[in-house]
């Protein structure tokens, strides 16, 4: 079987950080996300409030105790997903392999992407600009050959890290490892495994797995394949791609039009391999086509073309041509893809009177 690569992605204090993007007032002094009245408990903080000891889930009047100077705001759930869903479409067009856990992680199974020389490692810190640029938040990433240890790797250097475990390192890794890293090794069952002399995975693989299967049960045989850093769990997607795209961000701005079109051919050819990498081809409805020019403003144009079955560079420059009024304009990043035509979703018709 194929080595995996695995790319956990974590946004640090995610909505804390969305209140200091919008808000620059906030960044220099200890902040919570709610919290604020006499029952109100903090959803998320930022590094400053965390410092004092302030926590998610902690009440707000104790969390004031802890940091006389802390300020609160309310949430904005609908903000918070906005932005979400900013980064998720940012994951999404490196692999449609993504397993989002909450709004602010998620997991990516990046084994079969060939961007980027193949490397997760480059991928990683390819999303990680790219979220810093176009989002204007930070998030950390782990790279592994499984979920567990991609999980754990995320966390490693946060905030705004990166932490690589290769496969040769794992072994290695893991014989270290504490055991309250482990996923749902809570207090009580580090405290029961501290009772077992077991502090860290290196003890829990010298104990063996009959011991452990016997005092935790069916956890005890999971907690004894984490130690090996053992995990087969699979990406799991709940989400049906609707589109493909392919985009270019160049370390030279491109100078007029003429240069975009040069570039246009080469990104035609990398989004036809992305599209033949599908396991089905599905039916195009759009073709679409995005723009950033050297002031980071950002244009995109979308048009129905339900006859392409194979886009072709001149089924773009048409889009181009209309979407770019000033000829001379320094072009930043260059970018193109298709939208499906949903043939899965139902079809009903409605009754006149109902």
């Amino acid at each position: 079987m194929p080595q995996r690569k695995i790319i956990h992605v974590d946004c640090d204090c995610f909505y804390a950080a969305v209140e200091m993007r919008d808000d620059p007032s906030l960044r220099d002094v200890p902040l919570a996300v709610g919290g604020d009245g006499g029952r109100g408990v903090v959803t998320t903080c930022n590094y400053r409030a965390r410092a004092y000891g302030v926590r998610s889930a902690m009440p707000g009047s104790e969390a004031r105790r802890l940091c006389p100077g802390l300020v609160t705001v309310p949430t904005d759930m609908g903000r918070y997903r906005a932005v979400s869903q900013q980064v998720m479409a940012i994951l999404r067009e490196l692999t449609d392999l993504v397993e989002p856990l909450s709004l602010d992680e998620a997991f990516l199974d990046v084994s079969d992407v060939t961007d980027h020389k193949g490397s997760a490692t480059l991928m990683a810190r390819h999303l990680r600009e790219r979220v810093r640029q176009e989002v204007g938040i930070t998030i950390s990433a782990g790279v592994a050959p499984n979920k567990f240890l991609a999980k754990i790797a995320s966390d490693w250097e946060k905030p705004d890290g990166l932490f690589v475990i290769r496969p040769e390192d794992v072994a290695d890794f893991v014989r270290g490892l504490p055991v309250e890293k482990l996923f749902g090794v809570g207090q009580v069952t580090a405290s029961k495994l501290h009772a077992l002399g077991v502090k860290t995975c290196g003890d829990m693989q010298a104990l063996g797995p009959d011991v452990l299967i016997d005092r935790f049960g069916k956890q005890g045989y999971r907690l004894h394949e984490m130690a090996h850093g053992r995990d087969e769990r699979a990406v799991v997607v709940s989400r049906i791609a609707k589109s493909v795209s392919v985009e270019r961000t160049f370390s030279q701005d491109l100078p007029d039009m003429a240069a975009c079109q040069t570039v246009m051919a080469s990104l035609v050819a990398d989004l036809n391999l992305r599209l033949s990498r599908k396991a089905r081809r599905k039916p195009i409805h759009k073709l679409f086509i995005k723009i950033r020019y050297s002031d980071f403003s950002t244009h995109t144009l979308e048009r129905v073309r339900e006859q392409v079955k194979e886009p072709a560079l001149d089924d773009y420059l048409p889009l181009l041509a209309e979407l770019v009024t000033n000829r001379e304009r320094p072009v930043r990043l260059l970018g193109l893809g298709v939208r499906f035509r949903n043939d899965d979703a139902p079809v009903t018709q409605l009754r006149l009177f109902d």
